[in-house]
C-alpha cells in the first residue's frame, strides 16, 4: 500500500488546526458511539428484569423477527436520509437503534453465561480499542484493505445465509473466523476514513454533528458484530 501523509495545508487551515479538527470530531463521534453502547446495556438488561417482556420476546417469534427488522429500518433510514434529517433527530434514530439491538441482545443471556458475555464484551472492547487506535495514528492508506473487507463482508453475509439451511459446523467455524479478521479490519479502516472525513465536513456545524452520529454508528455496528462473533469462540453455554 502507498503511504498516506494529510496534506500541510487543508482549506489554509495549518498542520496543528487539523489535527485538532480530527481529534475533535473522532472524541464526538466516539461520545455518541460509547452512549450507544450505554443504551444498548441498559435496555438489555431492562428487559432481562422484565420477565413478562422477555417470555413474549422469546415465545413469540414474529416480534423477535419484527424487532430485527425494525433495527434494518432505522439504520437505512439513518444512512439514506441523514442529509434531510436535524442533529437531534439522527441523534435520536441511533439511540433509538441502540435501544432495539439491547432489547434483542437481552436473549442471549439465555443462551450464554452471564461471565462469559462480560468476558467477551471486555475481549472486544481491548481488541477494538487496539484496532481504532491503529487506524487513527497509522501513515499507511487503508483504502485497498478497506475496498477488499467490505467485498469479503458482502461474501461472508452471503455463506452464513446459505449456511442457515445447510447448519455445516466447517463453515460456522470458518464464516466465525473469517468474520472475525474482517471486522477487525474494518475497525481499522472506518476509523481512517472518519479521520479523512472530519476535515471535509469541519466548515459545517451542522454537517459534522450528523456525520459524527453517522461515524457512530459505522462504529458500533463494527463493535457488535466484532461481539457477536467472538461471542462464538468465548460463550459458554448454559
Amino acid at each position: 500500500m502507498n503511504n498516506w501523509q494529510s496534506p500541510s495545508v487543508y482549506n489554509n487551515q495549518t498542520i496543528e488546526q487539523q489535527e485538532e479538527i480530527q481529534r475533535s470530531f473522532i472524541l464526538r463521534v466516539y461520545a455518541w458511539m460509547t452512549l450507544g453502547l450505554i443504551v444498548t446495556t441498559v435496555a438489555a438488561l431492562w428487559t432481562i428484569y422484565t420477565p413478562g417482556l422477555m417470555n413474549t420476546i422469546v415465545t413469540t417469534p414474529l416480534l423477535f423477527f419484527g424487532l430485527l427488522m425494525g433495527e434494518l429500518v432505522l439504520v437505512i433510514v439513518l444512512t439514506a436520509a441523514v442529509s434531510r434529517m436535524t442533529p437531534a433527530m439522527a441523534g435520536l434514530t441511533f439511540l433509538g437503534y441502540a435501544v432495539l439491538v439491547g432489547v434483542t441482545f437481552s436473549v442471549l443471556t439465555l443462551i450464554y453465561t452471564s461471565t462469559s458475555i462480560a468476558l467477551t464484551f471486555g475481549i472486544t472492547a481491548s481488541t477494538f480499542g487496539i484496532m481504532t487506535l491503529f487506524g487513527y495514528t497509522t501513515h499507511r492508506d487503508l483504502t485497498k484493505l478497506g475496498n477488499l473487507l467490505i467485498m469479503a463482508l458482502i461474501g461472508l453475509i452471503i455463506a452464513m445465509l446459505a449456511n442457515l439451511f445447510f447448519k455445516n459446523p466447517a463453515i460456522y467455524w470458518v464464516t466465525t473466523f473469517v468474520g472475525i479478521l474482517i471486522f477487525i479490519g474494518l475497525v481499522a479502516y472506518d476509523t481512517q476514513k472518519l479521520k479523512k472525513m472530519s476535515l471535509a465536513v469541519s466548515q459545517d456545524g451542522e454537517v459534522a454533528a450528523k456525520a459524527s452520529i453517522l461515524g457512530a454508528l459505522s462504529l458500533y455496528l463494527d463493535f457488535i458484530n466484532l461481539f457477536l462473533l467472538l461471542l462464538r469462540i468465548f460463550g459458554r453455554r448454559r
